[in-house]
């Protein structure tokens, strides 16, 4: 499995930037990204965020828990605008972050409370699972799915 360090090395010798280069773009201290390439340092949430936006990359990208880069906004928002199956989806632009507001202060049972509580509105579940289900019909969709079924019947044989 890719780490966090490891992809973000690699998403930087790809663009061909220096570590000063990149902390710069980010609006980070000069020597962050080699702090968080050699593992000295995880980059917090926020700093997450930044690469991945940066990158044009998911968070799961990122962190090396899909090999796919796909930004799952792209595809959610290409489904919901009304993108027909034919069509090319807007890709994403590669830019730096814009500084995210100060977060409002979270209830006593903090942000996995509320997420919990989401997860079991059905109204949510069924928002959620339209939303999947359209975007699983896309082209894009159809790919995805032909991908994972490939790779399980390579794996099972």
């Amino acid at each position: 499995m890719v780490t966090m360090a490891q992809r973000i090395e690699a998403l930087r010798t790809q663009q061909g930037l220096t570590r000063p280069a990149l902390s710069a773009a980010l609006g980070l201290p000069r020597n962050a990204v080699e702090k968080f390439e050699t593992g000295r340092q995880t980059p917090t949430k926020e700093q997450q965020e930044k690469i991945a936006d940066y990158f044009g990359v998911s968070l799961f990208y990122l962190k090396g828990e899909s090999d796919d880069p796909t930004r799952q906004d792209s595809w959610m928002t290409a489904a919901l605008s009304g993108v027909e199956e034919d069509e090319e989806p807007p890709r994403p632009v590669r830019r730096p972050a814009a500084p995210k507001p100060a977060a409002p202060a979270t209830a006593p049972g903090g942000q996995g409370a509320l997420l919990a509580s989401l997860l079991q509105n059905k109204a949510f579940q069924d928002t959620v699972r339209a939303m999947v289900l359209d975007a699983l019909r896309t082209r894009e969709g159809q790919e995805l799915l032909a991908q994972i079924v490939r790779k399980e019947i390579n794996r099972q044989s």
